[in-house]
Order: C-alpha cells, then structure tokens, then sequence
C-alpha cells in the first residue's frame, strides 16, 4: 500500500510520516527530500533560482515517478504537491492520502519552536504575518485536501488510529 500525507506546511507530515511508516513496516519517502536530492540544492534555493513553477513541474515529475513504482511506501508530500497539475487524482489513484488537518494556530507554535526560515513559502513574511499566510494558505488548499482518502485532525494526531484504519 501506498501511503501519501498531505497537510499544510508544519502539519506534521515528516514527523508522522516516519512513525507511520515504521508502524506498517514500510519505507518512509519525503518528497522534498528526495526533490533536493535530484537538484542537488536545498528547496530554498530551487525557488530563489528557479522560482515556484520549475519547482512545482519538478515536484509534480518525482510524485508521478513514485507513484508508478510497484514498491509500497509512506510519503510525506509537500504541502503544495496536491494543489497543482493532477497530482490529488494522481496520489489517490496510486495509494491512500490521508490529511492531517492542523489548525493555523498549531502551526505557528510548531513553526516558532523549529524556525520558519527552511520554508520558502512562509519565510518571506517573517514571524508576524506567519499566522494569516498561513490561514490564507489554508484557504486556497483546503479544497485538495479534502479530496484525500481519510482526515485527521487536531494538534495531537495519532499514529496508531491511521494503522487502524488504514488496514480496514
């Protein structure tokens, strides 16, 4: 089974991500990652180089790359990834996407306590716009997001209850 989640930047897609994978004995994919790998750069550089629309075409290319792999695995996608091309109808057609539907608040602590500056999208606005970019963010996304297959939310998201579910 393929796994995708899908959630706003700082929603936890890394982070549970990784325990998700381990819970279903499965390999763990961070699409970004793997986009810094094949550019040999950090993401931030890829925007402030090339800008958003090479680095969407180029996410959207890895996305369909993996999808067609005949592996199983967990992917954290960007939180941009489901929003351009087809890429939602390509994610649920390959596997399981699950939201992980995390408040705008939530999001600036988490953000505070890691750092913004990683994040090429949020960091321009620095600290005191972060909440409303995020919540404008949100906005514009929620729409794809609510296609995925299952949704989750709350700023305490359980590993344990997507196994469940995900092996119904």
């Amino acid at each position: 089974m393929k796994v995708f989640l899908l959630g706003l930047p700082g929603s936890g897609k890394t982070t549970i991500g990784k325990k998700l994978a381990s819970a279903l004995q499965l390999p763990f994919v961070d699409l970004d990652k793997e986009i810094e790998r094949v550019e040999g750069k950090p993401i931030s550089e890829i925007f402030s180089e090339k800008k958003e629309d090479y680095f969407r075409k180029l996410e959207s290319s890895q996305l369909k790359l993996w999808c067609a792999r005949p592996e199983d695995f967990v992917m954290a996608t960007g939180g941009g990834a489901p929003c351009f091309f087809d890429n939602i109808t390509v994610i649920n057609q390959s596997g399981k996407s699950i939201f992980l539907d995390v408040s705008a608040s939530e999001i600036v602590k988490r953000m505070s306590r890691a750092g913004v500056e990683k994040r090429p999208l949020l960091a321009a606005g620095g600290r005191d716009g972060l909440k409303d970019h995020i919540e404008f963010m949100r906005s514009n996304r929620i729409g794809y997001y609510k296609q995925a297959t299952f949704t989750f939310s709350g700023p305490s998201i359980h590993v344990q209850d997507m196994v469940e579910v995900l092996r119904k």
